[in-house]
């Protein structure tokens, strides 16, 4: 397995998700492998990367993001099973 950890945050609103993103890539050495509409206006975006950076990553997406808006779930999944990639291409 290349990737150490995965990361998600969920928000309501598009925006709220593009400043979450765009801080937790600046905060940490980790990638962004996709995104979710969900519906009803809800999107996630996952990362991956190693447990420490995902976790700052997230950590600043999550605090950027709740000024902008409402973040409505986060988490971290260190050393995630190799057939949870099987859900999607979200895990890069």
């Amino acid at each position: 397995m290349a990737k150490q950890a995965v990361g998600m945050i969920e928000t309501k609103g598009l925006i709220t998700l593009l400043e979450a993103c765009d801080a937790a890539l600046k905060s940490a050495d980790v990638t962004m492998s996709g995104w979710d509409k969900i519906g009803s206006g809800i999107v996630t975006a996952f990362f991956v990367g190693d447990v420490a950076a995902v976790k700052a990553a997230v950590d600043a997406g999550a605090e950027a993001a709740a000024q902008v808006g409402d973040v409505l779930g986060v988490q971290v999944i260190p050393r995630p099973h190799d057939d949870l990639a099987k859900l999607g291409n979200w895990m890069g």
